[in-house]
């Protein structure tokens, strides 16, 4: 079985080409990500619910480059420097995953990628 690292990477790079219906596999049908708040308005409660979020991500100004993916165990930081509207890469930001199974059960989104590795432990 792939490392939960290994895993995060693939799904990143599945998200660049395009191709969500491999990044549904890593995805537990009760995945939730969110911004630090699993019951916040825009949270994403399942595996449906984060697929559209993706969805309308990629069809905006697409995913970003990726920086960095650094795993302890079960949890990945994935940092990423987003595309800005009108091209150009923003500030890193980052998800720190939560896997079980080798399927995500949680992405919680971090502005500042420190605080995602500082969570990470």
């Amino acid at each position: 079985m792939p490392s939960n690292v290994e895993i995060a990477r693939r799904g990143y790079e599945a998200v660049l080409a395009g191709d969500l219906e491999t990044v549904r596999g890593f995805l537990a049908p009760e995945v939730r990500w969110h911004g630090g708040d699993p019951d916040a308005p825009g949270a994403c409660r399942n595996r449906e619910e984060a697929m559209r979020f993706m969805r309308r991500a990629i069809g905006g100004s697409g995913p970003g480059e990726l920086v960095d993916v650094i795993g302890a165990g079960d949890k990945v930081v994935v940092i990423i420097r987003p595309i800005l509207e009108g091209g150009g890469l923003g500030e890193p930001t980052a998800n720190l995953t939560t896997f079980r199974d080798g399927k995500a059960i949680e992405m919680v989104h971090h502005p500042d990628p420190a605080d995602a590795l500082a969570a990470l432990g």
